[in-house]
């Protein structure tokens, strides 16, 4: 009798009449997408780059991505609102990846190892002037630099740093991260000239032999608002409140502080004078706490500290010792409607909080320069009507806010250089972007967020101690590794493990996969399986 024989597998293109490729209609493709986070970054940072490489342990090789497009990682770990966190998609799954937590802790290794910035290949011959060394500012000039360009930055002020150093509080932001962090800038070699105010741009471009400008003065002026009050009242305003906490004098506050406002900075000017002993702050808003611009963490933050917040009122007298509040309610649409109700409320001082304005005094008589309510109207390439003169952060319509600065920063950068090589930046093509319905989360263990500790709120009350705290390696490295490589492939072999074809073929380590189509039947297991969503099924003619 004769033996059974065995069974054989046969691998692909042992046979050339095992062809299957010809029963397709569909077939699948490998591609890269658009990761949430990546798209919803202000400062256009790769994030899901730079995780790639924090993740592996490499956290030098993971600042040096980041910093490709943001270089003040350690500032923006700690002030950034994270949009990119509020996209992730797993957050879908349990919670965001603790982005902001690892530029942080990648922004503070560099300071501790005193990583710097690799010198630029080339010079160009060009020179630029950027007016204002706040976020917008320091980043076109490094952004500049890093394309070969001499950049001299005019700050009108002591200090470089802007409305970081001068509106937001230690407790925040410690000065010695700011300090570090501009410090790296210009050892990379930009130049600094504090005290060195622009009355006029084009007189100061024309004596400096500048090519170009970029102007990126900060909202610096409170804006005021219409209070009836008698001679002993003390009303401030929140921007020069926070600049005096840089002096060798802190003001004088009180002991009852009332703040009038909603945004970031009234809950900073409350913390602030909390933190200076005043025994009861109160911030009186106009609307609803759902209506309230400030982040819902500076909110959680004050409370927890003590500050009171007065909902739906508004501050109509101030008098020398008390304030008169009259109460709001919503109309029909939701919009806050007087009442006829006061009340007297206590107070040694009032802080205005109602936003802040920018100083164009510098512009004036700028030919083709158009500036509307309050702002300098620029074209898409960041250009003001004037040739030559660019202008971004909290000079043009847009939000305020560090990320949103140092993007502009860049961006600015990019088409000012393009405009001294007389040719146009054009941005690459984006990717398709990858929704959470396109991944598939079944391969992805549970692992939940790690939240940076946070300084106990008596000590809070009495110092300005930095609330949050940082990742340890152990922690950075692990929220590293929760990212799901949305879009993009990760070489976790599934689709070369489950092709019941074996018509995927792996190319090794960095080169990801390649489909053999001779036997592809486009059965689609592979794109099914893929974790992240990098592979597509397209018509066969595609």
């Amino acid at each position: 009798m004769r033996d059974k024989p065995f069974a054989i597998t046969l691998d692909p293109g042992s046979s050339l009449a095992n062809h299957t490729g010809s029963w397709r209609t569909m077939k699948p493709v490998y591609l890269d997408r658009l990761p949430p986070c990546n798209a919803g970054c202000p400062a256009g940072e790769n994030i899901q780059g730079w995780l790639f490489h924090a993740e592996s342990g490499d956290y030098e090789q993971a600042w040096r991505v980041l910093t490709l497009d943001n270089p003040l990682p350690a500032i923006m770990g700690r002030v950034c609102y994270h949009p990119c966190e509020d996209v992730c998609n797993r957050g879908h799954l349990d919670s965001a990846v603790g982005i902001n937590s690892v530029e942080r802790f990648l922004g503070d290794e560099a300071i501790r190892h005193g990583w710097k910035f690799d010198k630029p290949a080339a010079t160009s011959g060009k020179k630029v002037l950027v007016v204002g060394a706040g976020p917008s500012g320091l980043s076109a000039a490094y952004h500049l630099a890093r394309l070969g360009h001499r950049v001299e930055i005019h700050e009108a002020g002591p200090l470089s740093g802007g409305m970081m150093r001068f509106g937001i509080p230690k407790y925040r932001l410690p000065r010695q991260v700011l300090d570090a962090e501009v410090a790296r800038i210009l050892d990379f070699g930009v130049t600094l000239k504090l005290d060195t105010r622009v009355t006029n741009i084009e007189d100061s471009m024309h004596s400096g032999n500048f090519d170009a400008a970029f102007l990126a003065v900060g909202a610096h002026i409170g804006k005021r608002a219409f209070i009836p009050a008698g001679d002993a009242a003390r009303i401030m305003d929140a921007v020069s409140v926070l600049r005096s906490m840089e002096g060798e004098e802190r003001p004088l506050l009180g002991r009852r502080v009332v703040v009038y406002g909603g945004g970031n900075t009234a809950l900073d000017v409350a913390r602030t004078a909390r933190r200076l002993g005043a025994t009861e702050t109160i911030i009186v808003y106009r609307r609803t706490r759902e209506k309230m611009p400030a982040h819902n963490t500076e909110v959680e933050e004050a409370l927890q500290e003590g500050v009171m917040i007065k909902w739906l009122s508004t501050i109509i007298h101030a008098g020398e010792h008390d304030l008169t509040i009259e109460k709001m309610a919503l109309d029909e649409k939701g919009y806050p409607q007087p009442t006829g109700e006061f009340e007297t409320m206590a107070a040694d001082s009032l802080v205005l909080a109602l936003g802040q304005d920018v100083d164009l005094s510098l512009l004036q008589n700028v030919a083709g320069l158009e500036i509307k309510d309050g702002m300098v109207q620029i074209d898409g390439n960041m250009m003001t009507g004037h040739p030559g003169i660019f202008a971004g952060g909290d000079m043009v319509p847009s939000e305020r806010t560090v990320t949103m600065g140092v993007g502009h920063g860049k961006k600015a950068a990019r088409h000012i250089d393009a405009w001294l090589r007389h040719r146009s930046y054009v941005p690459a093509a984006k990717h398709e972007p990858v929704t959470f319905d396109m991944l598939n989360p079944w391969y992805y263990s549970d692992a939940p967020k790690i939240m940076r500790p946070v300084l106990d709120a008596i000590r809070r009350q009495s110092g300005f101690e930095e609330v949050q705290g940082g990742l340890d390696e152990n922690n950075a490295l692990f929220e590293a590794r929760r990212c799901l490589s949305c879009g993009n492939c990760f070489e976790c072999d599934n689709c070369y493990g489950v092709c019941p074809d074996n018509s995927v073929i792996k190319l090794g380590h960095g080169k990801r996969f390649r489909i053999n189509y001779d036997y592809c039947k486009g059965c689609g297991i592979c794109v099914a399986e893929c974790p992240c969503g990098a592979i597509k099924m397209v018509p066969e003619d595609v």
